[in-house]
């Protein structure tokens, strides 16, 4: 039963994690063409501004809750991760009028990364530009972000939202 789709929304962990690694390898290839035709930075910058679009373009399910709704982009944000412990296994380290930080444990991007052999710079390079999906995202969205995106010598990644801009009225 385990390898059957459970509905339309839910799909099981092993389904999902293996989704994941697809996508983190596309990441990495296309990361490997423009780094071998443009350099490291230009690959950086190119696949940073394609995730970011692709958070842009998201970003419109959390517009209601711009500029200051952190608890309901909370709820919001990390209630629409499916299974969402199981892959990024998130922690709110804070949930305040003043800032929102989730502390993702675990990547299955990260992982598969380091299941195909990447040094840890290039780990660094792919998480900082897939990152820019979250920058995209709660940019667009009407809310400040910043990030800290995974090292060696730090357990997990970070995600810092705060209130965005004032709607005009």
């Amino acid at each position: 039963m385990t390898d059957q789709v459970l509905s339309s929304n839910t799909v099981p962990v092993e389904q999902l994690r293996a989704a994941f690694a697809v996508r983190a390898a596309a990441y990495a290839h296309v990361f490997d063409v423009v780094r071998e035709s443009y350099g490291e930075e230009r690959a950086v910058e190119v696949l940073g501004e394609a995730t970011r679009r692709v958070g842009a373009e998201n970003g419109a399910k959390f517009a209601d809750l711009a500029p200051d709704n952190l608890v309901g982009l909370k709820e919001r944000f990390l209630g629409g991760m499916p299974a969402a412990a199981e892959t990024f296994a998130p922690e709110v380290l804070q949930c305040n009028r003043e800032r929102l930080v989730i502390k993702f444990h675990g990547c299955p991007l990260v992982e598969t990364w380091r299941a195909m052999g990447r040094s840890d710079k290039d780990v660094r390079l792919l998480c900082k530009a897939v990152a820019a999906v979250d920058r995209g995202l709660f940019a667009a969205a009407g809310f400040a972000f910043e990030a800290e995106n995974w090292r060696p010598d730090v357990d997990g990644c970070f995600l810092k939202i705060a209130p965005g801009p004032a709607k005009a009225a």
